[in-house]
């Protein structure tokens, strides 16, 4: 790991100054109303955040209170010890005593546009059946099930259906290969896999069974049964025995099923990150901790109330769609919008239209899709009123300040804060994040850690880098939605974590922190560049890029360079009907120069229609690294939106 140096070739991300308040219509009825009420909470956080966490733990439902709130012998943490919850009957059972029992849960549409709604009532019915269904094919406490399937209410189903007897349960995206979903299943052991016949994307159907049955022909050998949901009433092979169809299995058990009493510290599931390279790493969480810290931060970065119909856009085979789809929301008693297809399909205003037919209020979604509808142009989102929006949010990336000025005025029509959230899959929840009636927003900036984290950005040896200079983002004491251990492999967790930078958890991020304390993620440590010895950040410099007004998107790598060890290569995506010319191309590198400086200038600038991106859409720069340096593209592409964007890359002119 290269330390990110105290230099000047990090610099202010596109020099950006602006700061927008809050927003005082919206921080007036705010559940966190003001900078003060923010501050407040940040020094009961800091001062005793053991004390902090109980507070918030006070709001879920136990079955027995815990006897301590943190057990920390680094680098493990238990929260809540000896306390006893069962998360499903937090995020159901808890709320069927009053009117919510009869509130939307879910309301689902499909990419073919049949639409469904779960009340709490009908939800809790559809979940304790297919545990009960679970029971019926042996599944004990402690047992694994692997879940793939599409973004149907089955999925939530399936996973609530294991919190409440207490299965371990591991999403795999139902975009994964078979090879990919088999190296997972065994890698957590799974005895059950929960699919379906196949699920619907652009038009086509994707073949969820047939993946499963190419896993298993090549071996499995702790699975004894496979589910199978009829989504497509696509033909496939049947195992008997082996195999059951969803609807059969329920059909035979009651909906009596009472929530296991679990403890605090039993695993919840575990979540594959997905790498290019080596060993998928099964990041595991546990029950009390994580919802506590999901339910906390759903209502509070949120601001959700009764009435919200609360959209995230994540699919449940990453850990966003575990935390903010279905954890965190349905804890809270909030109504979820799920939608099954690709966001521009049939038609590029596919979510806008949704958005004024269901009346969604809070929209979450990812950076690489705000600068997609950004380059289809504003007059599709411009057809709909989206007047029922009053708060916007961003997950998975850095997102570019063009983007969030776009997002700002013609999604929120300068009218809806925007929460730029950052956290990881290893967080389990968000911890840098604007509260959005308390907090002033920097178009880029994630803004300020949360109540109770103690987030630092330091150099290698652990020291705090001076204010507007990069370093390795840290977080210094345990919060309780960490993962507890990587599954089966402890001294990967440790060495990974908690070994790069003594005494502090190591994210892999570079960030840096402006005068005001403000955090500036840089993105991920690989995603440095090393030019000439000067340290830059692919974010900044991709940044500068779609500042330009004939850029929608772009992506940026680095290939090695005999001469400056690297050198930066630009992909560029261009708005409407603007002409990809070798004019343009030295535009944009002088841009870039003027913006950033000259060592920042892309050696050179590929045009392209659309960049490689996988179905949640976050871009695939391993590949675009190996086809800037003339190599064969290598490992696993399975879950690449359209394999199509690679020939026309490779085929390319630079």
């Amino acid at each position: 790991m290269d330390m990110i140096k105290e230099e000047k070739a990090i610099r202010v991300l596109l020099k950006e100054r602006r700061s927008f308040p809050p927003l005082a219509s919206f921080a007036e009825n705010a559940l966190i109303s003001g900078a003060k009420a923010r501050a407040r909470l940040q020094v009961a956080g800091r001062r005793d955040p053991e004390k902090f966490w109980a507070v918030a733990a006070s709001a879920i439902s136990w079955f027995k209170p815990w006897r301590k709130i943190l057990s920390w012998k680094a680098p493990h943490a238990k929260w809540f010890v000896g306390g006893k919850l069962n998360l499903a009957h937090n995020c159901l059972d808890r709320h069927l005593d009053g009117a919510t029992r009869n509130k939307a849960a879910i309301i689902w549409e499909g990419e073919t546009g049949e639409v469904r709604t779960l009340t709490y009532l009908q939800l809790h019915r559809e979940v304790s059946r297919f545990a009960n269904a679970l029971k019926t094919l042996g599944v004990k406490r402690g047992d694994r099930v692997a879940i793939y399937l599409p973004l149907v209410p089955e999925a939530a189903i399936a996973m609530l259906a294991c919190a409440r007897i207490g299965a371990v349960h591991s999403v795999v995206f139902a975009g994964f290969s078979a090879e990919a979903l088999r190296e997972r299943v065994n890698d957590a052991g799974a005895k059950v896999i929960v699919t379906a016949d196949g699920g619907w994307r652009k038009g086509g159907v994707v073949r969820l069974k047939d993946a499963v049955d190419e896993a298993l022909k090549v071996g499995a050998p702790t699975v004894k049964s496979v589910v199978v949901l009829k989504r497509t009433n696509t033909d496939i092979s049947f195992m008997e025995k082996r195999d059951h169809w969803w609807h059969r299995i329920v059909s035979n058990v009651t909906t009596d099923c009472p929530a296991a009493a679990l403890d605090s510290e039993h695993p919840l599931f575990i979540l594959y990150t997905s790498g290019s390279t080596g060993k998928p790493k099964g990041v595991l969480h546990s029950t009390g901790g994580y919802l506590v810290q999901t339910a906390w931060t759903t209502k509070n970065v949120f601001d959700l109330r009764e009435k919200d119909v609360y959209w995230c856009t994540a699919d449940v085979g990453w850990v966003t769609g575990h935390s903010y789809v279905v954890y965190g929301p349905l804890a809270c008693g909030a109504t979820i919008f799920m939608y099954e297809g690709a966001p521009m399909y049939p038609r590029p205003d596919r979510f806008w239209e949704m958005i004024e037919r269901h009346q969604i209020s809070i929209f979450y979604t990812a950076p690489t899709a705000i600068r997609a509808f950004m380059r289809v142009g504003d007059e599709h989102p411009r057809k709909w009123n989206l007047t029922s929006l009053r708060l916007l949010g961003t997950v998975g990336e850095p997102i570019n300040p063009e983007a969030w000025s776009w997002y700002k005025t013609v999604i929120g029509d300068d009218r809806c804060p925007i929460v730029d959230t950052w956290w990881q899959t290893e967080t389990g929840a968000i911890l840098i994040s604007a509260l959005p009636g308390a907090t002033a927003t920097k178009p880029g900036s994630a803004t300020l850690p949360l109540p109770g984290i103690d987030a630092d950005v330091v150099d290698k040896k652990g020291n705090p880098v001076p204010l507007g200079s990069g370093g390795y983002l840290v977080i210094r004491r345990p919060w309780p939605s960490m993962l507890r251990t990587i599954w089966g492999d402890d001294a990967r967790f440790r060495e990974q974590y908690w070994s790069q930078i003594p005494g502090v958890y190591f994210t892999g991020d570079g960030a840096r922190r402006d005068k005001d304390g403000y955090f500036w993620i840089l993105g991920r440590i690989d995603d440095v560049l090393n030019v000439s010895g000067h340290r830059l950040s692919t974010m900044e410099i991709e940044s500068a890029l779609v500042a330009h007004p004939t850029v929608a998107e772009a992506a940026v790598v680095g290939r090695p360079d005999e001469l400056q060890g690297q050198a930066i290569s630009a992909f560029v995506t261009l708005k409407g009907s603007t002409p990809p010319t070798l004019e343009l191309k030295d535009v944009l590198r002088e841009h870039v120069s003027r913006v950033i400086g000259a060592i920042a200038r892309p050696a050179d600038v590929r045009f392209t229609d659309a960049l490689p991106k996988t179905r949640s859409g976050k871009i695939m720069r391993r590949l675009l690294r190996e086809i800037a340096s003339g190599g064969a593209v290598r490992g696993d592409v399975t879950t690449l939106e359209d394999f199509s964007i690679l020939a026309k890359l490779q085929q390319s002119e630079e």
